[in-house]
């Protein structure tokens, strides 16, 4: 145990990123901690926060985005959104397309159906000045500038806004999110407490926990919940079931159980089930079990998936096109004829949701006047002499203008797409924690593609009952509008990556490498080493704080910077090894706490158990509070 004065020297924080070599690691650290590294569960002490009115969530997904609402007096009433302007026949409208249109100077112009529809009218000479962005959300994972001022002023306190992301993504991802928050006005900066960022699958469990019989299909036992006869055909179920939707939507307001579930009440204390959201851009997966009486959740394993949702099919399909007609005449008339790409790709969405395990009529696809006509002039010759000399012998022409897919060459398009989301789940189940499955929840827009449910049908072969909630695009929107009103309804996360800081430690012989040493003051240090604050896949309670001490190393110091690392290994032993990078800064703005004491000490919280990263620190000597701050996207 080491005492408050040999802490003191033990261990000097360093910026060893910037200056890397160990003669120069030491620089001018800038603090010393004052405490050992250690995790103490201050559950109790964390602040209820404001109170709200209402809460409304926001869905921005890769290819479509939507809204719903209840107010705190009654949270059983959930609202979706109207019926959007505009919309695809076949295609539910109650989202609207992830698209964004931007005017020749750039501006916002419009977002949704009418960006879409705005965009297809305009004159091709006119639309090339034009800006028209689609399917763009999975940019922003991998992206750090998209700044687009869109929306009204809000200054309404009254109002708790819940935005969903991916768990998969990554803490500069959901800062992104926030950021756009606060610049388009939703919430104001000086009131983070008014944004909550959701985890999709999160909220998609949140929501199945109140789910009755008659709001699900059951596909393990191969019945309808929904009031019709059962039958064997395994797309049958979603079929009833957009029926039920449709005859029901005129409302728009869910009712939502406030007690448990009939399906929850099968489950017992430390049942396990699975919630796999399969969306446009990701298939997310999350693993949680029950805890009684309150039915408050514990993640089991840490959120998992990949950049395996249904644009994947869209992708596959450009493929096919090039394959027939050439990427460079493919690639021109997406420049030159923009608006009839859109309506191809708007047919060919019309066309993939009608695909079916036991479909044996060819589906036609309608190709634009306009793309006829443009292959005729870019080639020579006609779009029906390219499918005759492509060899792709399952797309065929039909003589009123369509391509004719066999439902073989349909379903071969969702083959590579389907075949990660199982390997995924096969991987899954295979690890210790996810033993004993009583459920897989199935939810997101791709999960009404039967293709999809027959795959994850044989891959279980029966280990666990595969429920699919009705109007399965919703249920990640009504599960967050639940999750603004309780957030602490998950009690336990894991967190995807181990995060610490670099440390100068005293050099132990035959411990450290030599290379390492650094003598300072006739002292020998070690340089780099990696203090963890948590490691990856640790299992973090709601409100469990990670604390450490630092003292400013001159008096009149304004600013403490400290540079956070992150691993995706459980354990790093120094910030220079391999998959060791520096992923955010902590800052602490210690102006104003000047005091008359011999030393200043400056306890620093930091918060790992909720959907993002929080800090938060306090001047010891005066009580007072000092700003906190954690950034990971200046990295």
């Amino acid at each position: 145990m080491m005492t408050e004065k040999e802490t003191v020297t033990e261990k000097i924080i360093t910026d060893a990123m910037a200056n890397p070599s160990p003669a120069k690691s030491m620089g001018d650290p800038g603090i010393t901690p004052l405490s050992p590294s250690h995790t103490q569960n201050d559950t109790d002490q964390v602040p209820s926060g404001p109170s709200f009115v209402v809460v409304v969530a926001i869905d921005f997904g890769t290819t479509s985005s939507g809204y719903a609402y209840a107010f705190t007096k009654e949270p059983e009433c959930i609202h979706t959104m109207r019926r959007w302007e505009g919309g695809d026949p076949g295609v539910s409208n109650q989202k609207t397309p992830t698209t964004i249109l931007l005017t020749p100077d750039r501006k916002f112009h419009s977002f949704g159906y009418a960006a879409r529809d705005f965009y297809h009218d305009l004159d091709p000479s006119e639309s090339k000045h034009w800006l028209y962005l689609e399917k763009f959300k999975m940019k922003l994972h991998t992206t750090a500038e998209l700044s687009d001022q869109t929306g009204g002023e809000f200054d309404n306190n009254d109002v708790r806004w819940v935005i969903t992301v991916p768990a998969i993504w990554k803490m500069p991802a959901k800062q992104f999110m926030r950021e756009a928050a606060y610049k388009s006005g939703l919430v104001p900066r000086e009131n983070p407490e008014q944004l909550i960022i959701a985890l999709e699958p999160e909220a998609a469990s949140i929501y199945c926990r109140k789910l009755r019989l008659h709001q699900m299909v059951d596909l393990g036992t191969q019945t309808t919940q929904n009031g019709f006869s059962p039958t064997e055909n395994v797309g049958s179920g979603m079929t009833q079931a957009k029926e039920h939707v449709r005859r029901n939507r005129q409302s728009r307001t869910f009712l939502v159980e406030n007690v448990i579930g009939e399906l929850w009440s099968e489950l017992e204390e430390g049942d396990r089930y699975v919630v796999v959201d399969c969306g446009g851009g990701t298939v997310d997966l999350t693993v949680h079990q029950i805890r009684l009486p309150e039915g408050h959740l514990k993640e089991l394993y840490k959120a998992s998936g990949g950049p395996y949702g249904s644009i994947g099919i869209d992708y596959e399909f450009e493929k096919l096109l090039c394959r027939i007609f050439g990427q460079d005449f493919i690639d021109q008339f997406k420049i030159k004829r923009p608006a009839a790409w859109v309506d191809l790709m708007i047919a060919f969405e019309s066309r993939k949701r009608a695909a079916a395990p036991d479909r044996t009529n060819p589906l036609n696809i309608n190709l634009p006047f306009s793309f006829i006509d443009y292959y005729k002039k870019f080639r020579g010759h006609s779009v029906e002499h390219a499918l005759r000399k492509s060899n792709v012998d399952f797309v065929k022409w039909s003589s009123q203008g369509m391509l004719r897919m066999s439902p073989d060459a349909m379903n071969s398009l969702f083959k590579p797409t389907i075949d990660h989301i199982i390997q995924h789940l096969t991987e899954l189940f295979d690890k210790p924690e996810v033993s004993d499955i009583k459920f897989l929840f199935l939810v997101g827009g791709f999960a009404e593609s039967t293709l999809l449910q027959q795959a994850v049908q044989n891959m279980l072969q029966g280990r666990s009952r595969i429920i699919i909630p009705h109007d399965v695009g919703l249920t990640i929107l009504k599960g967050a509008v639940l999750f603004g009103l309780d957030p602490s309804v998950i009690k336990v996360r894991r967190s995807p990556l181990t995060y610490g800081v670099g440390v100068l430690n005293r050099f132990v012989e035959g411990k450290h490498p030599p290379e390492k040493l650094l003598v300072k003051d006739g002292t020998r240090w070690c340089t780099d080493v990696f203090d963890t604050f948590i490691a990856a896949d640790q299992s973090v309670a709601l409100g469990e704080m990670v604390k450490r001490s630092y003292t400013p190393a001159k008096p009149s110091q304004q600013v403490i910077v400290i540079h956070v690392y992150c691993s995706e290994k459980e354990s790093a032993g120094f910030i220079s090894e391999p998959g060791v990078r520096k992923c955010g800064t902590l800052r602490l703005d210690v102006s104003g706490t000047e005091s008359t004491a011999p030393r200043r000490e400056i306890q620093t919280l930091m918060q790992f158990g909720d959907t993002e990263i929080r800090a938060m620190a306090v001047d010891v000597s005066t009580g007072r509070t000092v700003k906190a701050s954690i950034d990971f996207l200046s990295h």
